[in-house]
């Protein structure tokens, strides 16, 4: 019994139970929205998360990603004739291309020069978006065309909400399969030390280099989701305080915890929804519940709370 609930999989029977309880409790389109809201940050935090909570690589430009995805399925079917689902898989390759050429260069940085340097892509490709008003509208953004699946368009929050949560989930089995392969050992070993990984035969440069690939797909797939969700997408989607959610997204709910990109996400997303009652005090009161999660929750969400599980077991 114990070995089954080790297993890895039960983070995702657990998500997946929540993914089909959850419209028991949704009494209007709105909660849908919301619903599916939250999965497209967790998918974007799960790829974030495999690069900052396992590989121990920090990301202040992961939004940038975002945005590839974002704007792949807006203009490739507005200006190139493209349908949707391919303009989705374009955007995907698309980031995984970028994060390749990009990353060769500034993964060879540490700490904060690391920060940095991902913090000017972030912000270059946000001037790109904005700027280049031929293609994306500037700064007022541009409509982006219904998804077609099989001959009919995919439209309305309730459709949205099963097609992410789908794509949620599987997201969160690729990235626990890729945890428990030796490219995850590898990344784990690099997390503790780059010096001891490279002495143990770990080629460093290939792993970082990989799963930094591999977080940008992950973003430009949830990028890809929003602009659809939304039908407008803007040189938002890909700002600095884009990227600075999603980092908070990981660390609130748990670096190095899968199950925790969904708790981080939803804690944002539904958070600023529920404060709304506070009128002009919202954004003090969301900052205070951060704050007081980070002062007496100092490992994340899930990771305290599965801790003190453990102990309460023991």
């Amino acid at each position: 019994m114990r070995a089954l609930l080790s297993h890895r999989l039960v983070p995702v029977v657990a998500m997946a139970a929540i993914v089909v309880l959850l419209p028991l409790l949704f009494s209007s389109a709105y909660y849908y929205r919301v619903a599916a809201l939250v999965f497209v940050f967790a998918l974007a935090s799960i790829g974030l998360n495999l690069l900052m909570g396992f590989a121990g690589q920090v990301s202040l430009g992961h939004a940038g990603f975002m945005g590839i995805g974002a704007y792949a399925v807006a203009i490739g079917p507005t200006h190139l004739g493209v349908a949707s689902w391919l303009s989705f898989v374009i955007g995907a390759a698309l980031s995984a291309l970028v994060a390749f050429v990009v990353g060769r260069p500034i993964l060879r940085l540490k700490g904060h020069y690391l920060a940095v340097a991902t913090l000017g892509f972030g912000l270059l490709l946000a001037i790109v978006f904005t700027n280049e008003a031929r293609f994306t509208g500037g700064p007022d953004g541009m409509a982006v065309p219904r998804l077609v699946l099989f001959g009919s368009s995919v439209w309305g929050a309730q459709s949205w909400y099963w097609i992410i949560a789908a794509s949620f989930l599987v997201g969160a089995v690729l990235a626990l399969n890729l945890i428990e392969s030796p490219t995850g050992r590898a990344l784990r070993a690099i997390h503790d030390s780059e010096v001891a990984a490279r002495v143990l035969g770990v080629d460093v440069a290939k792993a970082k280099l990989a799963v930094f690939v591999v977080s940008a797909i992950y973003a430009s797939v949830a990028g890809s989701y929003l602009a659809l969700l939304n039908g407008h997408v803007t040189p938002d989607v890909s700002g600095f305080l884009r990227s600075i959610e999603l980092v908070a997204m990981v660390v609130l709910g748990g670096m190095g915890s899968i199950a925790g990109s969904l708790v981080g996400a939803a804690l944002l997303v539904v958070l600023p929804q529920t404060l709304t009652f506070l009128h002009d005090y919202e954004h003090i009161a969301l900052g205070l519940i951060v704050m007081a999660v980070m002062v007496f929750l100092r490992a994340g969400i899930v990771p305290t709370l599965a801790r003190a599980l453990d102990l309460r077991r023991a």
